[in-house]
């Protein structure tokens, strides 16, 4: 137990040391996810920075009715088209070249047509074409440009067209003048994103350039703003991330999936619960394909030692379920965030694969160095409402570990997790470097920058969902 606790506070004292302003006595909440106790949404509050210029619209009056010939209105449907003056035009006409140092391509937006409309001065022309390249931006800068086909099992769903609708930011955007303001306040506010924007002013390199707008553009796939507290694993760095107010807290060292079938998909999930002493159930693959079942049933002593159970139904079918012990395939913890993928954080007996340089080994799940101390931690920082209440939360959790029994902690506080994959961006100790494309995945992106801008993209993948179950493979 003593030893547990040890673990526990370097886990704690490394938040606290490497963040000063956690480090503060009269400052607990930094540490500390904020309320409400219990996160629902799919992600947390990103939109504590999201551009708000006046006078803010109705929502209600940037929609138009269809209606049947009854007078039934059967559809409302957003309006995307507004009333511009000659002003306005030019200052969306002069944002256009800007987006380059977004990784853009300013020749997407049709600046001969809106020069043209703006000669012609107001009216319907004018109104279509600067509302449609307005929307164009939106798109573009809020979702990404890169099609979702190109996107290789990338299952997360950007919230930000719900939070930031087009039809709402065009509104505000006519209704204040500030065109060039609520385009510019809809970039990434993650500090990678501002480094990969600077590096990108100063790189003249052609392949270079792409790979990072191709990086830059990847941020633009996930929410705007990620939170105040998250995890977060780049696929292709072997990498896990406790972040706090934008700071690294703590770092661990991961094995993912292997190239194939059973590479790691990216998503953004939110962590539920902890699984102290987890079961593992063992996929049919090994139950039935390599002959598991059988050998559990005929070799009752070997079962015992290794921790198998087996039940075999009326059908034939068999069951077999490893116990909790330290030879568990998911070894002592998990982190538990439902998902149809079957992907999470889990802790594993074959400690030597973190000394591997490249570890993408596992069956898709992410096994994490430390992750002992990992599970504690964020049961405490998922339960704790002020430092007081960590000592029993610590006390308690230490005493579910040693007690060697399964047991689902939940996080009043859940936790959003990314896994995500940046082959160009900050590593871990905040320098800009190059990592492997382990899975391949940069061509499609990399070939729709330079494919004309599609039009009415998809938000979700049509990629099936591969359910996962990591196993007892070590190599």
């Amino acid at each position: 137990m003593t030893r547990y606790r040890l673990i526990l506070g370097s886990a704690i004292g490394a938040a606290l040391c490497a963040n000063p302003i956690l480090a503060q006595d009269n400052a607990p909440e930094d540490l500390l996810p904020p309320e409400p106790a219990r996160v629902t949404e799919p992600l947390p509050d990103y939109t504590r920075n999201a551009p708000r210029p006046a006078p803010q619209p109705s929502v209600e009056d940037s929609f138009d009715d269809i209606r049947m010939s009854s007078g039934e209105v059967v559809q409302q449907l957003p309006v995307l088209v507004r009333e511009w003056n000659v002003a306005q035009a030019k200052q969306l006409l002069a944002f256009i070249p800007t987006v380059a140092a977004e990784g853009l391509v300013p020749s997407d937006y049709r600046a001969e047509a809106l020069s043209a409309a703006i000669a012609q001065g107001p009216g319907t022309t004018l109104n279509e074409t600067a509302s449609e390249i307005f929307v164009w931006l939106v798109e573009d800068l809020r979702d990404g440009r890169t099609p979702m086909d190109a996107r290789r099992q990338w299952f997360v769903v950007d919230p930000d067209p719900d939070v930031l609708p087009s039809h709402v930011l065009l509104e505000t955007a006519v209704a204040s003048g500030d065109i060039a303001g609520t385009l510019a306040g809809l970039n990434p506010v993650s500090p990678d994103y501002a480094r990969l924007k600077e590096e990108l002013a100063r790189t003249t390199d052609p392949a270079k350039r792409k790979l990072i707008r191709a990086n830059m553009d990847r941020w633009r796939w996930l929410a705007r703003d990620l939170g105040k507290q998250y995890l977060l694993t780049n696929v292709p760095e072997y990498q896990l991330r406790l972040t706090v107010n934008d700071r690294i807290i703590k770092n661990y060292r991961v094995v993912v999936g292997k190239p194939g079938r059973t590479a790691t998909p990216q998503l953004a999930e939110m962590v539920e619960a902890v699984i102290f002493n987890p079961t593992w159930t063992v996929p049919q693959s090994i139950v039935k394909g390599e002959g598991l079942g059988a050998k559990v049933l005929n070799n009752p002593g070997w079962a015992r030692a290794n921790g198998y159970k087996a039940t075999k139904g009326a059908n034939g079918w068999v069951t077999v379920v490893q116990q909790p012990g330290p030879g568990n395939s998911l070894g002592l913890m998990k982190l538990d965030m439902p998902n149809p993928h079957a992907i999470f954080f889990h802790d594993t007996p074959a400690k030597a694969l973190f000394a591997r340089d490249s570890r993408a080994l596992s069956h898709g799940c992410i096994r994490v160095q430390g992750a002992r101390e990992l599970a504690m931690t964020m049961a405490m920082l998922g339960n704790a409402d002020s430092r007081e209440e960590l000592p029993a939360i610590q006390q308690e959790v230490s005493e579910i570990t040693a007690s060697g029994k399964y047991t689902r902690y939940p996080m009043e506080k859940q936790w959003p997790a990314y896994i995500t994959y940046f082959t160009y961006g900050l590593d871990v100790n905040g320098e800009l470097r190059q990592f492997d494309d382990i899975y391949g995945r940069d061509a499609p992106v990399l070939a729709a920058l330079d494919a004309p801008r599609q039009r009415d993209r998809a938000r979700e993948t049509s990629e099936e969902a591969v359910e996962i179950v990591d196993d007892l493979q070590t190599t």
